[in-house]
């Protein structure tokens, strides 16, 4: 390290150092030396086109020493005021990257949930109805809106393209399955000649979960953006 430092200043400077030898006067002799960006009080002349700077002066601006031995001397350099590099810039601390933003629903996908939940709620007035006006309850009566909600499904499951288009389709997916589950039980009650009072879907637990989902689904329809309230699970 030392050596390549005594080289950069010898070299670099392009100054030929002479201790020890009269040298003529120069043109100037106001020339200020400068190390690493530093000025020194190191006297500088010229001679014939030539700098000149006294070894020893130097070796005191770097914070080296010299020594001799015979017809040669050494100089060595220590890191010091005068030898420092400046110092880089601190970088400014990186900024915090920018969350994406939310898509949202696509168009696609957000005019076929509709049309599923459209569906979905003509199934449940079917059952509703039926329970409550007493009509006669089977499974073929319910039929096509079992077929029609399960069709729209796979329209929009061939919707989905962004992220809340998938965790959507999962909660569509959910009311399909539990308005299912509560057409069969009722008609599998009636089949078994059990009582159903008219009012059953009020104190079911199942539609109460049927019906907060389908509120829940239409706020997101709204706003055009998912969240779960836990409703539809």
């Amino acid at each position: 390290m030392r050596a390549r430092i005594s080289m950069a200043l010898l070299l670099a400077t392009q100054f030929l150092v002479m201790p020890g030898i009269a040298l003529p006067q120069g043109t100037n002799q106001n020339q200020t030396l400068i190390i690493n960006g530093q000025s020194t009080q190191v006297p500088v002349i010229q001679v014939n086109g030539r700098s000149y700077v006294d070894l020893a002066a130097l070796a005191s601006a770097v914070n080296g020493s010299l020594s001799f031995a015979g017809n040669r001397i050494a100089l060595s350099v220590t890191f010091g005021a005068a030898t420092s590099a400046p110092s880089a810039p601190a970088l400014p601390p990186a900024a915090a990257p920018t969350p994406a933003p939310n898509p949202g629903f696509s168009k696609g996908f957000l005019n076929a949930g509709i049309e599923q939940m459209a569906t979905v709620r003509e199934w449940h007035t079917a059952l509703a109805s039926a329970i409550q006006n007493g009509y006669p309850l089977t499974a073929n009566m319910l039929a096509p809106y079992r077929v029609q909600a399960t069709t729209n499904l796979r329209l929009a499951s061939v919707a989905v393209s962004t992220d809340s288009d998938r965790s959507a389709f999962q909660l569509l997916n959910n009311v399909f399955q539990n308005m299912g589950k509560l057409a069969d039980k009722y008609v599998a009650a009636r089949a078994n000649m059990d009582f159903i009072s008219p009012d059953a879907l009020q104190n079911d637990s199942l539609n109460q979960r049927l019906v907060a989902c389908g509120h829940s689904l239409a706020s997101m329809a709204a706003s055009g953006q998912f969240v779960d309230d836990g409703s539809c699970d």
